[in-house]
Formats: C-alpha cells, structure tokens, sequence
C-alpha cells in the first residue's frame, strides 16, 4: 500500500526554521518526482517544490531562498527545510508522488498519491 507520511510541522516564532519529512511506505520514491504542496486557510493550494529522482530541483517563485528541498533515497523520505519563516508561511503542507511526465510542480496536476498534510503555523 502506497503511503506519504508528512511530520516537522508545529507553532514556530516568524524567523524560525522547521524541516518537514515525508517518509514514504509501500514503494520505493527514488523512481518518482515528489512535491510539497501547501493550503492556507482559505486559499486554495499551491505548489512550494519538487525534486526529481535525478535530484533535480524546482522552486516556485516565491520559494526561492528560503525552502530547501532534499531526498535521502535510503530513508525513503523528502525533507523540506524552511528557513526565516514568516506568517504568510502558515498552512497545511503536503508532500505528493508523480510519476507522470506532466505533472505540475504549481498546481499538483498529475501528482497522485498524498501525505495526510502536517500543519505549520508561524507567530508569535
């Protein structure tokens, strides 16, 4: 059975760091594109970043140079670090698995197995 698990979130102060997991079970993700996925309250949701099984990256605009995102093939899990967080951070992220070749990193189109989401919340 093929299972996302995301964890790492919590309540963080703005400019704090998280990194969030997403350990999965059932199939081995180093073959897929995996993506974190985030939905704030009252938004719809959005793309953050994906790494492909070569290791490549992709950010979205606004995640750019302050979201890492990595993979440890052995663990058989993504993370994705966070750094200098700020309110407009908060939401629920999720991690997802793509196989398909057009897939959306920005929309989540074609991603089609996901975490439980792990919720993330910046103030102070």
């Amino acid at each position: 059975q093929v299972q996302l698990v995301e964890s790492g979130g919590g309540l963080v102060q703005p400019g704090g760091s998280l990194r969030l997991s997403c350990a999965a079970s059932g199939f081995n993700l180093k073959q897929d594109v995996i993506g974190w996925f985030r939905q704030a309250p009252g938004k719809e949701r959005e793309g953050v970043s994906c790494i492909g099984s070569g290791g490549g990256t992709y950010y979205v605009e606004s995640a750019k140079g302050r979201f890492t995102i990595s993979r440890d093939n052995v663990k058989n899990t993504v993370y994705l670090q966070i750094h200098s967080l700020k309110p407009e951070d908060t939401a629920i992220y999720y991690c997802a698995t793509s196989r398909s070749a057009g897939s959306s990193c920005t929309t989540g189109a074609g991603f089609g197995s996901w975490g439980q989401g792990t919720q993330v919340t910046v103030s102070s």
